[in-house]
């Protein structure tokens, strides 16, 4: 993966004024990527071209979005990544980032983090494009690309039945459901301690509900039950776009 963006003229946003969703995840992004120099964030001034490649995930919640980062050193970066394990990626690498990022775009839950296509979310005229700098260097670019309702902004929404014509299309497909339990933080160097038998503390505690995920999206919430030996989870409540995906 290899970025060969050319470098725009920068303009800098005063620094009293107040930050849009967009800037403030840039301005987040910018702080956690891996880099010996500090990093800010700045708008680009014109349309950047010529990325090849970017670590890319998206965000839904109150407000949705797609994000997509490209750095200029991508050798440096998958030395960071430590190239000769197979547990960690460039993805996990940038992951803390982005997560930082949509934090800022309020409750909700970040997708699959994934090196992938990016030159969409790059050239859409809806996208807000930083320029990640270390002093006078462009270091690489951030891109946000919001939606309203889990729909691209500015696009017009369908109508009940046209929704229900296209759904019907689809009926068969089969999506990945996830039950999650907890989660936690770990260092590169803990995970690559790990041995059997290790224990892992979870951020939640026991009896709390457990989250149902469809393709990385939460729906429900539900509690862990066995079915004829095998785990199986009880639907305890529903979630729609008004619950804010909490």
């Amino acid at each position: 993966m290899k970025s060969t963006a050319k470098p725009a003229t920068r303009k800098p946003a005063a620094a009293d004024a107040p930050q849009d969703p967009p800037a403030a995840a840039a301005a987040a992004i910018a702080g956690l990527l891996p880099s010996v120099a500090g990093v800010t964030a700045a708008p680009a001034a014109e349309p950047v071209t010529g990325i090849d490649g970017a670590v890319v995930t998206s965000f839904v919640g109150e407000i949705s979005a797609d994000l997509a980062v490209s750095l200029v050193d991508q050798d440096a970066l998958a030395a960071a990544s430590g190239t000769d394990s197979p547990l960690v990626s460039i993805a996990d690498v940038l992951r803390p980032a982005l997560e930082a990022a949509a934090a800022e775009l309020g409750t909700g839950v970040l997708g699959e983090v994934r090196a992938g296509e990016s030159t969409g979310i790059f050239s859409d005229p809806e996208s807000s494009v930083f320029a990640l700098l270390s002093g006078e260097d462009t270091v690489g670019w951030f891109a946000v690309r919001l939606r309203e309702h889990g729909v691209l902004a500015g696009s017009t929404p369908l109508s009940a039945d046209a929704m229900a014509a296209k759904l019907g299309r689809i009926s068969n497909v089969e999506m990945a459901l996830t039950v999650e339990i907890g989660r936690t933080r770990m260092s590169v160097r803990d995970v690559l301690g790990l041995e059997p038998g290790a224990v892992i503390e979870l951020d939640r505690s026991a009896g709390a509900p457990a989250d149902v995920l469809l393709n990385g999206r939460l729906i429900a919430h539900g509690e862990i039950v066995v079915v004829d030996q095998d785990y199986a989870v009880r639907i305890t409540r529903i979630l729609d776009v008004a619950d804010g995906l909490v």
